[in-house]
């Protein structure tokens, strides 16, 4: 296959692709898709919106062929998409792409992990921003429980996925108390928690900075029992910091979006459930390639739409988060459960 590099307007790679399967999940976490607003009379896309397997998978080689060597799949919860191992294994089966990953609550993680494993997924990153029950329970929308993700992620571990990421988004006053709980449970399993700054992600949340606990104030709290040393930034389109335990019991990262802005080495792509694709976790607007490509679009129009788009990127929302914010009309957001985290 023939790569074509492309750059966009600050220079940045285009290297990642996250791709959501669905627009729904089975929980109702207030940061991501509220009860209140997405009830039971809410109305999702229609399951004949979705992206077939067969064109996920050509878009991802029209990806590859732009430079891109990461997919990771995405939701809603991805799981709830029926059969999500026939497109793991075709994606898997595609030249250049040297990571394939997935994203879930880890509620339906006992179930599916052996298919997922033999479809060819090569990395598991689990949501779990608690190990309190309660405080779980209402951060999920009294949804699932600590125990069944706890049990997802041992079936992955039996399954062969020995190194898995575990997302905790964190939050002043709902569960910045239990960071350390985490830490303990989750050193020297060969398993890294990344500790993710409360986002202003979609419309819906009611973000207040005031509840931002920013990750120079994780670490102080972890270095205080358990020294750190640091041993990755963010270059090269990783949106973790990385810190490694002294004494050898692992790592731990930080996602700091909000008090350290990485938008200047952000390589990432998102293609929602219905075939749009969004430059910015918190892009206001998406480009519509399943449109097109319903439409009988050409691989070589697609290609070159791509392209263009990405080109044109200048997308920087965290580094412009305050000017942006008190615009006297802000924009809406993309809602992340279209398009993943």
């Amino acid at each position: 296959m023939l790569i074509m590099p492309t750059t966009d307007q600050f220079n940045r790679s285009l290297r990642d692709l996250r791709i959501s399967l669905i627009d729904r999940c089975n929980f109702r976490c207030p940061y991501c898709m509220p009860s209140d607003k997405f009830h039971h009379a809410y109305e999702f896309l229609d399951k004949k919106q979705w992206l077939s397997f067969d064109e996920i998978e050509r878009l991802a080689r029209v990806f590859v062929g732009l430079g891109v060597t990461k997919l990771r799949l995405t939701g809603g919860e991805p799981l709830l998409r029926p059969d999500i191992d026939l497109i793991i294994r075709k994606l898997s089966l595609i030249p250049g792409v040297d990571d394939l990953a997935l994203t879930t609550n880890g509620s339906m993680l006992s179930q599916w992990v052996k298919r997922l494993k033999a479809a060819g997924l090569g990395r598991l990153t689990v949501s779990l921003d608690t190990l309190d029950e309660n405080i779980f329970r209402q951060m999920s929308g009294e949804k699932g429980s600590v125990q069944e993700v706890l049990e997802g992620i041992r079936a992955a571990e039996k399954a062969g996925f020995n190194s898995i990421k575990i997302n905790a988004v964190i939050q002043r006053g709902v569960n910045d108390h239990t960071i350390l709980d985490l830490v303990r449970y989750f050193r020297g399993t060969g398993h890294s928690v990344r500790f993710i700054e409360y986002m202003d992600v979609g419309n819906q949340n009611h973000w207040d900075n005031a509840q931002v606990v920013p990750s120079s104030e994780i670490i102080a709290l972890i270095d205080s029992t358990f020294p750190l040393v640091r041993i990755q930034g963010t270059q090269g389109g990783d949106t973790s910091e990385i810190y490694r335990f002294k004494d050898g019991q692992g790592e731990v990262g930080f996602i700091s979006s909000v008090t350290k802005a990485f938008c200047g080495t952000c390589s990432r792509l998102r293609l929602s459930a219905d075939g749009k694709m969004y430059t910015c976790l918190f892009a206001t607007h998406g480009t519509d390639l399943g449109k097109h490509l319903r439409e009988g679009a050409s691989d070589e129009f697609l290609t070159h739409l791509i392209r263009v788009t990405w080109m044109k990127r200048e997308d920087r929302y965290s580094e412009q988060r305050s000017e942006i914010r008190h615009h006297s009309r802000p924009s809406p957001k993309v809602e992340m459960y279209q398009i993943g985290g």
